[in-house]
């Protein structure tokens, strides 16, 4: 029995509803747009087309011309195209100040027959005919159509991809040599055409591929043809597989993938989150394949699932309309139903039952699937919304116990700041770019957008890392190790390590007192200098008094900390310290006479007070040629004092030259 939690796909829960197809003529999918059109004939044709992202759907009304064959609208909803007949197809302006009147456009071609129509863009079409393809600008305010390029080709069926608007002919007797087109901006190219290896069937059968076994999406920001390689009864193979070959904009089209399905029978292709998901209908279940978890070895990589066969998340339609009872409860959908379509990238249609939803992939259920945590590190990284479940398997991790974990930890640690570092290399490369200016010849470049597998420190440290310290029953030394890991992770890629793990490193160490291995940390700058590490220390003077020494140390070394050093030395009543000290650095002329006499008074050491006292009247003689003290220097009360414990001729003398 499979748990519930093991469900790592589900329909959405707010799926697209629309009039089933009981009660219509005709269910209609429009790719580009992800629209449902649900026409209903009789008089005159009635129109309701849904989509995602419409709040509202829209109903129009048009001519009864006959059996609508295909019906979509242009990008925007400006333009709908209606095909009625193998020869022509229909248009209406859907924009504001434009008569809704159709208007037609019969194929160029002579005797072709027009398979289906393709948007471009708001206002460019292209016909695909048995003998080629039209490609068509849409001029609205003329009601008529523009021929902006034509090729004749033999088509058997086609295939197009809205995200890339790339159209795919299957040409030959076999079907199985495929010509791409691409079309930009009012242009249409010519791209590598290719072969797909059809399997070996024995003489005199032949095969021919079949548009159901192809599917058209976009992988990692690449465009792939799918093809579904069905079993061949005469070959010893164990099932079939999904080939993919790798379509780029130039250049020629190469097999690149093999996704192994090790079953038979009948399937659908679905492509989620850069996953491929293969659905398997006798079996009802879907496994998914992720082509970066690739062999290194090769330049064609054979794949097996990456997680086991599992089924859909049950999914529970509830029941609306008139015989809907408050008290009843929802009717439990048939998943992999016959009536199901697919359609790429991530959609599924049930036409008899009005939905259409999107597929999506639950990450938590892969954490309890996937043991391997590198592979399953590899997995996450690439998946859209993966930041708190990565977060949550690195404290799972380190609450696994000790016992061998470190080099997983290592590992891990590793997978994560090398996405990190790679967005801050990006980050940085765009903050320069934007500071010098747009250079000749380059293309403005993008800021780098920000994954949720970016883990920064900060991530880590309130997720993982600060609950990991306060853990009662793992051992100090595996805490600090596990600090100390990370810490060396981020070295490694050369991030610069924030303040405050080291802190979560020295308190680990007081907390268990650990002060000889704090010490030894700091004596070999294990722990980097930094202005809040040496408050820190200072702070630990009073458990661990070499601390403030270490302190001191790690000013000095820092050389932009004078200020500071002069602040503890002074706290510490050090007075004569923290003066020779600013001397030492050239500092002196700069530096308030009365925080000095401020702190000189509170030793009640009555020398002390008079050897600051005449450091800063020879200051004054030196810089402004007076031995007194400016009322900007706010020591009238210092003066008084002065006078008072050693007389009016104690005060030092104007020396003129």
């Amino acid at each position: 029995m499979i748990m519930s939690e093991e469900h790592y796909l589900e329909l959405c829960e707010n799926p697209v509803q629309f009039e089933n197809a009981s009660s219509v003529n005709n269910v209609f999918f429009d790719e580009a747009n992800k629209q449902v059109f649900a026409v209903r004939s009789g008089g005159a044709t009635g129109v309701v087309v849904k989509g995602p992202d419409d709040k509202n759907s829209i109903a129009f009304r048009m001519d009864d011309k006959g059996e609508v064959k295909c019906i979509k609208f242009s990008f925007g909803n400006k333009i709908l195209a209606v095909q009625r007949t193998p020869k022509s197809v229909d248009f209406i302006n859907f924009m504001p100040d434009l008569p809704h009147t159709e208007y037609c456009q019969e194929c160029k071609t002579k005797n072709a027959s027009v398979l289906g129509f393709c948007w471009t863009s708001w206002n460019e079409i292209v016909f695909i005919t048995d003998q080629g393809i039209e490609f068509y600008q849409v001029l609205t305010d003329k009601r008529c159509l523009k021929l902006l390029k034509s090729q004749s080709i033999n088509v058997n069926w086609y295939m197009y991809c809205p995200e890339t608007a790339v159209i795919l002919l299957s040409t030959t007797v076999q079907g199985n040599v495929l010509q791409p087109f691409a079309f930009r901006s009012g242009t249409m190219s010519k791209m590598s055409k290719f072969e797909i290896e059809l399997p070996v069937v024995p003489k005199p059968a032949k095969l021919s591929l079949s548009e159901r076994d192809i599917a058209m999406a976009t992988i990692y920001g690449q465009l792939y043809v799918m093809y579904l390689k069905h079993h061949s009864r005469s070959a010893n193979s164990p099932g079939a597989e999904v080939v993919l070959y790798h379509l780029p904009r130039e250049g020629p089209c190469k097999k690149t993938h093999v996704l192994k399905l090790n079953m038979t029978g009948k399937f659908a292709l679905n492509v989620v989150d850069n996953l491929v998901v293969v659905h398997h209908q006798s079996s009802q279940t879907s496994i998914i394949f992720d082509i970066k978890l690739k062999n290194p070895d090769g330049a064609l990589n054979i794949h097996q699932p990456v997680l086991p066969a599992r089924s859909i998340h049950p999914y529970k339609i509830p029941l609306t309309g008139p015989a809907a009872v408050a008290s009843q409860p929802p009717i439990r959908c048939e998943l992999y139903s016959s009536t199901w379509s697919v359609f790429q990238p991530d959609i599924i249609i049930s036409a008899s039952e009005g939905y259409l939803w999107y597929l999506q992939v639950k990450l938590q259920p892969a954490v309890n699937l996937l043991q391997e945590k590198g592979k399953l590190m590899d997995f996450l990284l690439r998946r859209r919304d993966c930041k708190m479940v990565i977060l949550s398997v690195c404290s799972q991790m380190l609450n696994g116990g000790e016992k061998g974990n470190l080099p997983v930890v290592a590992t891990v640690f590793d997978k994560l700041n090398q996405v990190y570092k790679e967005y801050l290399e990006a980050e940085q490369s765009y903050t320069f770019a934007v500071e010098s200016g747009p250079s000749r010849g380059s293309a403005a470049q993008k800021r780098p957008v920000r994954t949720q597998a970016v883990i920064d420190q900060s991530d880590m440290y309130t997720h993982v890392l600060s609950a990991f310290t306060e853990r009662k029953d793992a051992s100090h030394k595996f805490i600090i190790a596990v600090l100390m890991e990370y810490i060396r992770s981020l070295n490694q890629y050369q991030i610069t390590v924030q303040h405050y793990l080291y802190e979560l490193v020295i308190k680990t160490l007081v907390q268990h007192n650990l002060f000889y291995m704090l010490h030894q940390f700091l004596q070999y700058h294990v722990l980097s200098d930094s202005k809040p590490l040496a408050c820190l220390l200072l702070s630990l003077e009073s458990t661990y008094p070499p601390a403030h020494q270490l302190s001191l140390d790690m000013l000095k070394r820092l050389s932009t900390a004078n200020d500071e050093i002069v602040e503890v030395l002074l706290s510490k009543q050090q007075v004569l310290g923290a003066l020779r000290f600013i001397r030492s650095v050239g500092g002196h002329d700069n530096i308030s006479a009365r925080k000095f006499l401020d702190a000189a008074r509170q030793t009640k050491d009555q020398m002390l007070f008079y050897t600051i006292f005449r450091f800063f009247e020879q200051r004054n003689q030196r810089l402004r040629g007076s031995p007194n003290f400016t009322p900007g220097e706010h020591c009238e009360e210092h003066i008084s004092y002065f006078k008072q414990v050693f007389g009016e001729q104690a005060f030092m003398k104007p020396v003129t030259v």
